[in-house]
Parts: C-alpha cells; structure tokens; sequence
C-alpha cells in the first residue's frame, strides 16, 4: 500500500491494537491527528518502516519494562488514513479519465452492404 502523508497532513487512526504490549500507546481508532513528522525509521526489534509522529502526542521515552529505549518513536503508518472530507468528491475522483489515458470520441461506423 502506497502512502502520501506530509506534515501538517490530518489523518484518522484506523488501529489502535498493539499485540504483546500493556502499555498505553495514546492513539484511539476514530480520532484525528496532525502529521509532525513523516519518514523511513528502523527499530531494531520492530525493524523497518513508514513512521509518523503526531503533533497532539509525544511519545517520550520508550524506557518502560516492555520499552527498547526509543525516544519518541513514530507509529507505522499504516495505523493511519488521511483525513477526507468529502468521501463522494474522492470517489469520483476514481471514475475521472487520466490525462495518461485520453478519451477518443466514439464515431459511428457505417458500413456499405453489398447487394
């Protein structure tokens, strides 16, 4: 899946579940957040990935007894959607013709029948 977040971007958490951890992580599915920060971010047990880092949290010190010792990790992206306003106007957005594909006019054709 392909994201195209930026800064200042607003964007709706979609997961909120975190498996193996009791500790809150301050996100909630349904709420709206503001990018701060959007990049590539290696973690040496989670690996790596597309991060962002909310303006509303800041996520301290992951020095807790289930913590890796990150400062203010990001969340993965795909944890986030962006914020649409109107849903209609992007699905028609779907249907719309590319400029990479030129509609061509339909001509009617008239045959000759031989007799």
């Amino acid at each position: 899946m392909s994201y195209d977040f930026h800064v200042g971007q607003k964007v709706v958490c979609i997961n909120d579940t975190f498996k193996h951890v009791s500790i809150d992580q301050l996100i909630r599915k349904g709420e709206i957040y503001t990018i701060r920060w959007v990049g590539e971010y290696t973690h040496y047990v989670d690996g790596t990935f597309i991060g962002v880092k909310l303006a509303e949290i800041h996520r301290g010190n992951d020095d807790g007894p289930e913590g890796y010792g990150a400062a203010d990790m990001p969340y993965r992206a795909t944890r986030f959607r962006p914020l649409v306003k109107d849903k209609i106007a992007s699905l028609r957005k779907l249907l719309a013709p590319t400029p990479d594909a030129p509609v061509e006019p339909k001509e009617k054709v008239r045959k000759k029948e031989k007799v």
